[in-house]
């Protein structure tokens, strides 16, 4: 697959996009985290590829939100999900749901949405997915003390770019190379023509070593590792948790043994040092020391001197003395032929203190005897070419250690680091699928049945209100409850709605004919992203497209008027497979004209067997004005007690429900009676 296939990758995407490891695999998985590995890709953006290459996948071109009243109803349905996430990755990846045509994507989705309703939502491995992120790549890490050399040009180039975190060094022959020894401690040759190369120092030939960069450069593996410390423990501790709430997160438990991972993690600093091993502390500390601990030492013998000089009385014969003065000694010269066992005892003493202090081996204590080996003086004298030649033998053989170690460390996490991706990975998909469960069990959700709106059906079902054996256009909604209206999802009245073919929606003011249409639209996006619905039972056509117009705020200006008209224009021409709804059209100009208009869009919506529900007060002239007979349904007031409107929420089909003002005259007439009310009542 053409990476710019994708919709929405262009060109540069796509080259991000080709530094991924496995570029292709990657963007089909609709793995979001690993997507937004690519260079410049954020988990937005990323989610918006993995959605593309869903699309692709499953030749689903089109767009079912057409409106932007549809587009808000989907944000929203999008936020309530949101909403239930801990991390930042799931509320991403849950945007790789989308209100689709396709048969393939809404099964697809649907398969995956059943399975997150079978999780529980547990409190303690929602608190540990709180750590949890994505897996993030190091800096490169610069490693000065080894280089891999070559003697090809060619291989120079493929060196520098495979393995950016040695330096690369140019050779001819063996001199060369054990010039390198000198001066790094460790050369790696990677040309074959140089095997069996003896030379001094830390040198192997190995051909191999661009590909097996764990071996050649362990710190890049050990950076990765350091650098998700806190996201692989807080994903082992999901894993754990879960495990113990008795949902694991993976039917065949985490990808990566977690006791193997928190011993390789315990061997290992923050910046991808080696921790816990004796020797090498032993060793750096020794390195990092030595200025100190050479300054101590010759403390202690200055101090020993200083106090034999208090304790003996020194005397020198003239003709000595003079003798002395002659052959131009110095004052330490005289110490030193008076206090020469004590000299040396100071001397032995700062030997000893400072293989003490650094905690030197033997071989490494008779290295440091020539620091403190001079001529005789006061204060005690110290060879600085000495202490950098122990400096030299410490560092080398601190970052031999150290290389080892990490080769090891490196070796036990190298079989860790496709495992450790999968337990993230699944961490994170956890997230996904407890966010899921959590919106369908706090909107008493069901999976809804999406048909194609020409399949056979069970005798006696059908969608809409034909009941003839078939399946009909439209939607069947039963106890459904909005989580969209502003009260309290428990204090939602259920309702029951069916519509096939185009229809009016009719009811009293605040009967709740917009909550209806936004109940409608919520549940048709929802079922058609694979997601289960706020319903007791659902069953919806498989639309095209999805047109849902919200009431117009006032008449419009001329100008105005004619762009609406253009636009339900545009609507009728090739309206299969559409499911419009459309809120109080009639507000866009006067009484008498908007009844004529929405009389002609519903007689073109019908003659094409679309889905329409225009909520309208002007039932009845609609009604009166087309050429076929409209359905009306009506939202049905029972009366007003105590002021207040009760009505039966649910849309009654064929009934052309009265509205408020006929309630109140109605009342009146009960209460007070008289000709006047009378009157008034029968001109309803």
């Amino acid at each position: 697959m053409e990476l710019e296939a994708i919709p929405g990758v262009g060109a540069k995407t796509a080259a991000a996009l080709s530094e991924l490891d496995d570029p292709v695999a990657t963007v089909e998985s609709g793995d979001v985290a690993a997507i937004a590995r690519a260079p410049g890709v954020n988990e937005a953006r990323a989610a918006r590829i993995a959605r593309g290459a869903i699309r692709r996948r499953h030749d689903d071109a089109g767009r079912v939100l057409a409106t932007d009243r549809a587009r808000e109803v989907y944000r929203e349905a999008i936020d309530l999900l949101r909403e239930r996430t801990v991390t930042d990755y799931a509320a991403k990846r849950l945007e790789t749901f989308y209100p689709s045509a396709s048969a393939s994507r809404i099964a697809e989705a649907q398969s995956a949405a059943a399975d997150a309703t079978t999780r529980e939502p547990d409190p303690e491995v929602r608190d540990a997915l709180a750590g949890v992120e994505p897996l993030d790549d190091p800096p490169t890490v610069r490693v000065r003390d080894r280089c891999l050399a070559t003697a090809d040009a060619e291989m120079f180039a493929r060196a520098e770019r495979a393995v950016p975190e040695l330096s690369v060094e140019t050779v001819e022959d063996a001199r060369d190379i054990s010039e390198l020894g000198r001066s790094y401690a460790t050369v790696i040759v990677i040309d074959e023509a140089f095997a069996g190369l003896d030379v001094d120092g830390d040198v192997k030939v190995r051909p191999d070593a661009l590909e097996t960069p764990a071996e050649t450069v362990p710190e890049r593996l050990l950076a990765f590792f350091a650098t998700n410390r806190e996201r692989l423990e807080a994903a082992a501790a999901v894993h754990e948790a879960a495990a113990v709430a008795g949902d694991p997160v993976a039917p065949d438990g985490p990808a990566a043994d977690l006791d193997h991972l928190r011993d390789a993690l315990a061997r290992l600093d923050d910046d991808g040092t080696i921790v816990g091993d004796d020797e090498l502390a032993r060793l750096t500390d020794a390195v990092d020391d030595l200025d100190a601990a050479v300054s101590t030492a010759a403390s202690v013998a200055d101090d020993r001197l200083r106090e034999a000089i208090r304790e003996r009385d020194v005397t020198i014969e003239g003709t000595d003395f003079l003798s002395l003065v002659e052959q131009g000694a110095r004052v330490d010269s005289l110490l030193d032929r008076e206090l020469a066992d004590e000299y040396d005892e100071a001397i032995a003493a700062a030997r000893e203190h400072l293989a003490d202090a650094l905690r030197l081996e033997p071989e490494e204590a008779e290295l440091a005897e020539p620091i403190f080996d001079g001529d005789p003086s006061f204060p005690v004298d110290h060879d600085e070419a000495a202490v950098s030649r122990l400096r030299t033998e410490l560092a080398a053989a601190r970052d031999r250690r150290s290389a080892r170690l990490k080769a090891d460390l490196a070796s036990d996490l190298g079989d860790l680091r496709e495992p450790v991706e999968a337990l993230v990975r699944d961490a994170l998909e956890l997230d996904v699928e407890l966010a899921i469960s959590r919106f369908a069990r706090d909107f008493d959700c069901t999976m809804p049945e999406v048909v194609d709106p020409d399949a056979d059906a069970d005798p006696g079902e059908s969608i809409g209100a034909g009941g003839d054996g078939t399946i009909d256009s439209g939607f069947r909604i039963e106890g459904g409850r909005s989580p969209l209206l502003d009260v309290a999802f428990d204090d939602a009245e259920p309702i029951d709605y069916a519509v096939s073919g185009a229809t009016l929606l009719s009811g009293v003011n605040s009967g709740g004919k917009t909550s209806t249409l936004d109940l409608v639209a919520l549940v048709v996006v929802l079922a058609q992203m694979g997601l289960p619905v706020p319903a007791e039972s659902a069953t919806v056509e498989r639309f095209e497209e999805i047109h849902y117009y919200a009431k117009s705020q006032g008449t419009l200006d001329a100008g105005a008027f004619e762009a609406t008209l253009r636009d339900f224009g545009d609507l009728v021409e090739g309206a299969d497979g559409r499911l419009v709804l459309v809120d109080e059209l009639e507000s866009i100009t006067e009484p008498g004209a908007s009844a004529k208009i929405i009389a002609g869009i519903l007689e073109a919506l019908d003659d094409q067997d679309a889905t329409a529900v225009f909520v309208s007060h002007l039932a009845r002239e609609i009604r009166d004005a087309a050429d076929f007979a409209v359905a009306v349904d009506g939202i049905e007031a029972a009366g007003l007690v105590d002021g207040e409107l009760r009505v039966n929420r649910s849309p009654k089909k064929g009934h052309l429900a009265r509205s408020t003002p006929e309630l109140i005259v109605e009342k009146l007439a009960d209460d007070r009676g008289g000709e006047f009310y009378d009157d008034l009542l029968e001109k309803f």
